[in-house]
């Protein structure tokens, strides 16, 4: 089992960038504001050969009972408790805080083994407060600055005498390992974001499907920020499943935060294999709903609509029929794309949203063979041939798969040009029904044929 360190500290001193620094991305959001990090989040981090699985932790305060920041630390008290280690992070440059002190004897009553970490130390500032960290009673500060990367090697060095036993070294692995891990890519978990507007009810679901509270909630809009992954074994198929911020228009983002995490749901988008797209049952498809569900498409992953708190629906007979017609109708370019009825608080249609998805990301990975699709081609073009364009007849060849993931084709003709679009809706209409492709993203490309005869240069003329 991995190492797993903890960062933990009082708000607005660097954690999530020292996290950032430590996993070689920025999976964490970072800003001057304090308190950005909510829920916590994980990763694996690296420091030259150490390997380790490192919780970013929201900061560590006080608050009323009940309350959304008592709730974030209980949050954190779950990371300290789940770590082997723990990484004390300091603000160098602002000094010992009566909340340093408070929180570093919470540390020492954790029972476990603490690094402390003075970050911002860069300059003569930072020098003077990372003497005051003496005072705390957790041994010598590492002085870094997770910013600008400096002091790593010391904190490797202190690292390196908490983890239990060196790494692996490449070499201890031979070609069966090698081989094995390949024969588990196909088993690896389907990559799911779940998306929408602020406050669909997104974290609640997450939170049934994990059977616990390991994503904050609130009936605040907005309570997510970054986008969280956690794993998820249903059925005993496994999922990574992405929680991700509220997305609102454009337009009424104004605050930089919400840009940034913004940003990171469509960072999650991209990602993901599988969108599922929830919406609130009492405003469904308002064009925000419609927005989402175009930029879904023209990312080209598979898509699930779920419309969420259907518990609060009254009479529910013929609705998930409505349903049916209001999708087909709203969003054609994904015609058949799967809708679900859920209450992520009751725990309703949780079994349907999952079936939901393996069947969509198993139709989002689909190849057709060759024979199978020239021969709805040619019946497709014979059916309705493409139109003529100025005077001249557009003749369209044969078609092959290029990749799937989503489903791609390339068609052959001899002016790609000129195909109209509404031409090339009806072939993927068409391939949609009859290869049953619902709702995944299928993409054309035309391409014209090489001109046999254009190496060959002309006759002279007499």
């Amino acid at each position: 089992m991995s190492f797993t360190i903890a960062i933990i500290g009082r708000p607005n001193v660097g954690k999530s960038t020292l996290f950032n620094r430590l996993v070689g991305q920025k999976l964490a959001l970072v800003d001057d504001t304090p308190g950005v990090t909510r829920d916590r989040r994980e990763g694996e981090g690296k420091l030259g050969d150490l390997e380790f699985t490192l919780i970013d932790t929201a900061g560590l305060d006080e608050g009323p009972k009940g309350s959304l920041t008592a709730r974030m630390q209980e949050q954190t008290e779950t990371a300290i408790g789940l770590a082997d280690a723990l990484m004390f992070v300091i603000d160098a440059r602002a000094g010992l805080t009566p909340n340093d002190r408070a929180f570093a004897d919470f540390a020492r009553r954790a029972n476990k083994p603490v690094v402390l970490v003075a970050n911002k130390s860069e300059g003569r500032h930072g020098e003077v407060g990372a003497m005051e960290s003496y005072a705390l009673g957790l041994g010598e500060p590492i002085q870094i600055s997770a910013e600008h990367g400096e002091g790593l090697s010391d904190l490797y060095d202190s690292l390196r005498d908490l983890m239990p036993e060196p790494p692996l070294d490449v070499e201890e692995f031979d070609d069966d390992d090698i081989i094995e891990n390949e024969e588990d890519i196909a088993k690896r978990p389907i990559r799911v974001a779940i998306v929408g507007r602020p406050n669909a009810g997104k974290s609640t679901t997450i939170n049934h499907l994990l059977g616990e509270e390991r994503l904050l909630t609130s009936a605040e809009a907005g309570t997510t920020r970054d986008s969280i992954s956690v794993e998820v074994n249903y059925k005993g198929r496994e999922f990574r499943i992405f929680d991700t911020a509220g997305l609102r228009r454009r337009s009424r983002i104004e605050e930089k935060l919400e840009k940034l995490s913004v940003a990171d749901a469509l960072r999650a988008i991209r990602f993901a294999e599988v969108v599922v797209l929830m919406m609130d049952s009492q405003t469904k498809f308002e064009e925000q709903d419609l927005r989402i569900a175009n930029l879904i498409e023209r990312e080209g992953r598979a898509l699930v609509v779920a419309v969420n708190k259907w518990d609060l629906m009254g009479q529910k007979a013929n609705l998930v029929n409505d349903l049916r017609t209001d999708v087909d109708h709203l969003l054609p370019q994904v015609k058949g794309v799967p809708i679900v009825a859920v209450s992520g608080l009751m725990g309703e249609g949780i079994d349907k949203l999952m079936k939901a998805i393996e069947e969509s990301y198993a139709v989002w990975n689909r190849r057709v063979p060759t024979a199978s699709l020239n021969r709805w081609f040619e019946q497709a073009v014979d059916n309705n041939p493409p139109p003529a364009v100025s005077g001249r007849r557009l003749k369209l060849n044969y078609a092959t798969q290029a990749k799937a993931r989503p489903p791609s084709f390339i068609v052959f003709c001899s002016r790609a040009d000129a195909v109209p679009e509404s031409y090339l809706r009806y072939l993927v209409n068409s391939m949609r029904t009859f290869f049953d492709l619902p709702g995944t993203p299928i993409r054309i490309t035309l391409r014209e044929k090489a001109n046999p005869f254009a190496h060959k240069r002309k006759r002279p003329t007499r």
